[in-house]
């Protein structure tokens, strides 16, 4: 297999093609190297049911950060609990309710998440900003990467993006970067607070026409630091003219917590908003 020099995985890192570690119904890729960044990253690829018997069939994609907490079939997670974005999503795809879907998650880069996971430095923590570097990699390396090993669709209606905490964050700024690759996205109790609501702020300040980006906003009451940063980033949001229920879902829970599993509950929500049956391309 031929690598375009800008297109996918450096094959100076990777002189032969990553060999996944199957684990259950996952294909595990430890230590997938990227050119934009120094750490190596685990990336898990999960395929929807009946890949491989529809030969023929192409499926939207998930990308998803913090991958280590994302999939029931691999406990990686440093907490002890997952999303199980995987039994969801098969469930929800079973039942007619969403469109089948690959969905791959990043694991993040431990003690370097945080700069990785951030538009900007933030002076009040010494740390971030390698937020766009991250966004290379997965634009310029994992995504052409996934597209040429994967029967996928590859425009943005058909390739979401999804995180919580500092991946949402991560997740709203790389949809506002780059729409033409991702056109829906996961926004789940976001560190809006970074570098003094910078996220807000920049929305704000762009007078440029509004992306074509389908989001899921969502924070849990018991999320004092991140609830009141939330609903800021949800009154700009409409006010830069995304509408409640056709681009725009906002959720409020009632007590939920800032944890992988209030976020975990909330996972067949976005993933209904995000990509119902109903909306599929064929």
């Amino acid at each position: 297999m031929t690598h375009h020099l800008h297109l996918g995985l450096d094959t100076e890192l990777h002189p032969t093609p990553p060999v996944p570690e199957r684990v259950g119904s996952l294909l595990h890729f430890p230590e997938i190297r990227s050119r934009f960044l120094p750490q190596a990253h685990d990336v898990i690829v999960a395929l929807p049911p009946g890949y491989a018997r529809d030969t023929h069939r192409h499926y939207p994609v998930l990308y998803l950060h913090d991958g280590q907490n994302v999939f029931d079939d691999l406990p990686l997670s440093p907490f002890g609990v997952q999303w199980g974005v995987d039994t969801t999503a098969r469930a929800l795809a079973h039942a007619g309710v969403i469109e089948p879907l690959i969905i791959v998650a990043v694991g993040n880069a431990g003690r370097d998440r945080i700069d990785e996971y951030t538009p900007t430095r933030d002076q009040m923590h010494d740390a971030g900003g390698l937020a766009d570097r991250y966004g290379q990699m997965l634009v310029y390396e994992l995504k052409p990467w996934i597209d040429q090993q994967w029967r996928t669709k590859r425009g943005p209606h058909d390739t979401g993006l999804a995180g919580s905490s500092l991946g949402g964050l991560l997740t709203l700024h790389l949809g506002l970067e780059h729409p033409a690759v991702f056109g829906k996205l996961g926004v789940l109790s976001p560190s809006v607070w970074w570098d003094d609501r910078w996220i807000v702020r920049q929305l704000g300040s762009d007078r440029s026409r509004r992306a074509d980006l389908r989001i899921w906003l969502d924070v849990g009451t018991g999320e004092r630091r991140m609830l009141k940063g939330t609903r800021l980033l949800h009154r700009m949001l409409l006010r830069k003219g995304w509408r409640t229920g056709i681009d725009l879902q906002y959720l409020e829970v009632e007590g939920a917590l800032h944890d992988e599993r209030a976020w975990g509950e909330r996972t067949g929500l976005f993933l209904r908003f995000l990509f119902p049956l109903h909306d599929a391309r064929a």
